[in-house]
């Protein structure tokens, strides 16, 4: 084991993997997760019929290569989704929503077995839960001589020789406080940069049978027009659990979760019929009201600005502090593929 020790600051995909590369370098890390839950933006929901249904990352494809190779390292199987039959986009409320079918052709898209936890599970059991302390925000970071002191909420200090946050730009800077100041340009940079589906509502509504498979319907939806923007079948690949989830118009954030879920019953018996009203239960997850995911700009910041800009692979404080997470990455950032390469990245400067 190395003597240097490391702390890695958020116990999501990148904070996850960084410790997985760096003990196997023989490092000594400890992680330090804000939330009393391990995971970050991923996060799945066991629903009461089995469906697992995901309120955070969810899919992706084969030119996410880092990431399929982990999955076949770990062996935790993927599976397509579903996109078969009828697909629907709305365009107007006081227009019947136009049909439409997606090729084959089209590059597709997976998801985990199990739910993209089971990941996240298998990286906890590698890293080993001993390494991980949750409920332990970070609210202080200084650089004393050769050595950082990092404050938790607690008030409890932790020593390392460096320290590498996993956490998104913006809400690093603007919830630690940072003895020496970090550099002007890196604060001014990350107060512009935007946080992967900070402003994201997810939702998913569990259903007793797939009455829009058996209907010949994808559960694709696309709307300009309703309260679901976007939207797809989520059932279990073995067919023991049905859901359709998607996303939510961002702006409904103001309303009450019981005001979304009527909204959204709505939208779906106009489109699928009255079977759709016919449901288990409704999920939902709004990354807006997690603070410690998202925090409010203070200025402008339009999708993906900055994710990725060079300047976050830079280490700071004389190679003490490094600033990691998806929206670091070169490729894909925001994106678990963007986690993935960006750990990478951190782990060969070590």
């Amino acid at each position: 084991m190395n003597k240097e020790k490391i702390i890695i600051i958020g116990a999501g995909l990148s904070g996850l993997m960084i410790a997985y590369l760096l003990q196997k370098k023989g490092y000594n890390i400890t992680i330090l997760e804000g939330d009393k839950r391990i995971g970050g933006r991923i996060e799945t929901l066991t629903g009461s019929s089995g469906a697992t249904m995901e309120m955070g990352a969810t899919w992706f494809s084969k030119p996410h290569q880092n990431l399929i190779a982990l999955l076949e390292e770990f062996e935790i199987p993927y599976f397509k989704q579903h996109t078969q039959g009828i697909s629907f986009f709305e365009t107007m409320s006081f227009v019947p929503p136009q049909r439409f079918e997606i090729s084959d052709a089209e590059e597709a898209s997976f998801r985990i077995v199990g739910g993209t936890a089971k990941l996240i599970e298998k990286l906890i059991t590698k890293v080993g839960l001993e390494n991980i302390k949750t409920k332990a925000k970070v609210t202080a970071v200084k650089e004393i001589e050769n050595y950082i002191e990092i404050t938790d909420s607690k008030g409890i200090k932790h020593t390392a020789t460096k320290i590498i946050s996993t956490l998104p730009p913006h809400l690093l800077v603007q919830t630690i406080q940072f003895e020496p100041h970090l550099p002007e340009k890196i604060q001014r940079l990350a107060k512009k940069t935007h946080t992967w589906m900070g402003e994201s509502i997810k939702f998913a509504v569990e259903y007793a049978n797939p009455f829009w498979k058996e209907n010949n319907y994808s559960g694709t939806l696309f709307s300009q027009a309703s309260i679901i923007q976007e939207m797809y079948d989520h059932s279990n690949n073995d067919n023991k659990g049905f859901a359709l989830k998607g996303f939510l118009n961002g702006g409904t954030y103001t309303l009450t979760k019981e005001q979304r879920e009527e909204k959204v019953i709505l939208q779906l018996t106009k489109v699928f019929g009255k079977e759709a009203a016919n449901y288990v239960a409704y999920h939902e997850k709004v990354w807006r009201e997690e603070p410690l995911t998202f925090f409010p700009y203070e200025q402008l910041v339009l999708g993906h600005e900055n994710n990725g800009n060079s300047e976050y692979n830079k280490p700071l404080w004389n190679d003490k502090l490094y600033v990691s997470g998806s929206e670091t990455a070169s490729q894909n950032p925001g994106y678990m593929e963007g986690a993935m390469v960006a750990a990478r990245n951190i782990a060969t400067q070590f």
